[in-house]
């Protein structure tokens, strides 16, 4: 076993060593983990460790004589500082000159190299893709090394946190139902089985929660289900004797987590296997040897997208609590400005110790963005005990924040001022408004296209000259992750006909503005796609604002803003104060009765 490498620096000439050993040319570290996770156990965080950049999102690359780093527009101001004192590149990811690290390789690399990726964490998806681009120049794309492992000394063991069951009234569908609507579907595919290794998928699947990824309720796990039986892969030590025996009764039945593949490689020659190739990796394809595949996406995927009536209800019951933490807070906030240290991390604290005293709390649902000024122009900023900001003088400060909940998951942005707010801030502030309130009343066709409903939200902010980098809008989880698909508001985005929005879908509604060195905006509500009007035009949908949180009026430019977007907001705030006022007492209640009054 090789020494340990403590320091960051020798971690990328100590790969390129393994990589000459190996007869490698060039490595490939994606974000990733077996299950494609977006919040990876710490056994999978290869990429933060090789190059010190912590997002949750980007691709390294390391070759003989240059390393590189692929992130998109969240973490380019991040990665900046995360990667001085290295000899990483940063890749600005979607700038139009910046190739991607396939092609990239394929433009740098002489016919017959070889590059290699870890299959077990590459989705098959990408492998296509990539591999097109590289061997269209006689590049050798392979993914049975894990070159990192010859380094990582001592890597992570696997989390070991227990799993426990989601129950009623929180659990609003039966083990039972979900396994029939799934097997209905793999009807409809002509197949025998399905294998799912996405662990919101699993979770859904089998009402069962756990804590083995940060901030989403689910844990390590595989799972096979076939016509009439089902085959839960997980560590045996997570689930108690009793959850076993409940499980069984539905014909679940329980094996080692590390039998997953190995079952695969036994299924029956000639029947037909259902798979996600945009939720499986290449390694699971390669186990499945004898089966004739369909792709397809997770049945669960869409069906666990469509809130029921029950789930939606214990929704907006949730948002009451969360919106009653959220007043306990900002009232503790504007008391305390001028009496008391406040710093960055002291917001994520009192935000999270204010959820924590709600009925039904669970854990937050990401780690908390509270950035102030210029630290907000990075939105997926997060602040440390090394680096953050003091709330001092006159600004913007930006808090994106989000519980886990036993009846539903929250995920919320607020801009507030601290001090004076400059023209220019309020004239940013009203074009993100005017941007969240124009998607809030759109009404559009059932089954449209969800990237298609991004420009609605940008128009205003397009019509100052601004955009923004990120998507307007992810689907969000019922006591499940707080990223959830299938549907994206997001123009970028690939349409396909699996992004169509249907009704009890929970998606983000967040716009936004950012001006580098200076500050950020973003205001962010979710909102439920309901039954709009049915006309002989067809069937329509509207959105049903969920989140319950005044939206700062002393940061608007009030002349700026239409009657219809004077209405929208004041009824807003008509029914945030009517839903909350319930709900708190004391300083909450004096601060929710002053900021929604009427504007």
């Amino acid at each position: 076993m090789s020494p340990p490498l403590p320091d960051l620096v020798q971690r990328i000439p100590a790969l390129r060593a393994a990589m000459q050993s190996r007869q490698v040319h060039a490595c490939i570290i994606p974000t990733s983990d077996p299950h494609l996770s977006e919040y990876l156990p710490e056994r999978w965080q290869g990429r933060q460790w090789l190059s010190g950049f912590d997002g949750s999102a980007g691709t390294l690359v390391v070759s003989a004589t240059y390393a590189g780093l692929w992130t998109d527009s969240r973490y380019w101001e991040q990665a900046d500082h995360d990667l001085q004192g290295t000899d990483i590149t940063l890749m600005r990811a979607g700038q139009a000159d910046v190739p991607g690290p396939a092609a990239w390789l394929a433009d740098h690399l002489a016919p017959a190299q070889r590059v290699s990726v870890d299959g077990q964490v590459l989705a098959l998806q990408t492998y296509r893709q990539w591999q097109e681009i590289l061997a269209a120049k006689d590049i050798a794309l392979l993914t049975d090394i894990d070159v990192l492992d010859d380094i990582w000394v001592p890597r992570p063991a696997l989390p070991s946190g227990t799993v426990f069951e989601h129950l009623p009234p929180f659990a609003c569908r039966s083990r039972a139902q979900n396994l029939a609507d799934v097997r209905s579907a793999m009807m409809g595919h002509k197949a025998d089985w399905h294998w799912l290794s996405s662990l919101d998928d699993i979770a859904w699947l089998f009402d069962l929660r756990g804590n083995d990824v940060p901030y989403n309720p689910v844990f390590l796990a595989y799972a096979l289900i076939g016509t009439d039986s089902a085959r839960l892969f997980v560590a045996p030590e997570k689930i108690s004797a009793d959850l076993r025996q409940r499980l069984l009764v539905d014909g679940v039945t329980i094996a080692p987590y590390d039998e997953a593949a190995g079952a695969l490689a036994c299924l029956p020659q000639g029947q037909v296997l259902l798979l996600d190739p945009a939720r499986a990796t290449v390694g699971t394809y390669g186990a499945a040897a004898f089966v004739d595949v369909t792709e397809a996406i997770n049945p669960s995927q869409l069906l666990k997208s469509r809130k029921n009536q029950a789930e939606a209800e214990n929704v907006r019951k949730t948002m009451e609590h969360d919106g009653a933490a959220l007043c306990e807070f900002f009232a503790w906030f504007e008391a305390a400005q001028g009496r008391e240290r406040i710093t960055e991390i002291t917001i994520d604290e009192q935000i999270t110790a204010a959820r924590a005293r709600q009925p039904n709390f669970v854990t937050p649902s990401f780690g908390t963005i509270a950035a102030y000024n210029a630290n907000g122009a990075m939105p997926h900023y997060h602040a440390t005990e090394q680096a953050h900001a003091v709330i001092q003088g006159d600004g913007l400060l930006l808090i994106d924040s989000g519980g886990q909940y036993l009846g539903g998951t929250t995920d919320i942005t607020r801009v507030v001022p601290v001090g004076r707010v400059s023209d220019a801030q309020k004239r940013d502030y009203t074009a993100v408004l005017k941007g969240m309130i124009a998607l809030s009343q759109a009404v559009f066709p059932r089954g449209t296209a969800s990237p298609l409903l991004d420009t609605i939200a940008r128009m205003p902010i397009w019509q100052t000259g601004a955009d923004y980098g990120h998507g307007t809008g992810h689907g969000v989880g019922y006591f499940m992750n707080v990223h959830e698909g299938p549907q994206s508001i997001a123009y970028r985005a690939s349409v396909t006909p699996n992004m169509a929005m249907e009704p009890g879908m929970i998606t983000s509604n967040e716009p936004g503005l950012y001006r580098p060195g200076k500050w950020g905006i973003r205001i962010e509500n979710l909102v439920l796609a309901v039954p709009g009007p049915n006309t002989e035009f067809g069937e329509f949908l509207q959105f049903e604002t969920l989140t319950l949180c005044p939206i700062d009026t002393r940061c608007i430019s009030v002349d700026l803003l239409s009657d219809t977007e004077r209405g929208w907001l004041n009824g807003y705030h008509e029914q945030v104060r009517l839903r909350l006022l319930p709900q708190v007492q004391g300083g909450a209640k004096e601060w929710l009765l002053e900021r929604t009054r009427p504007i």
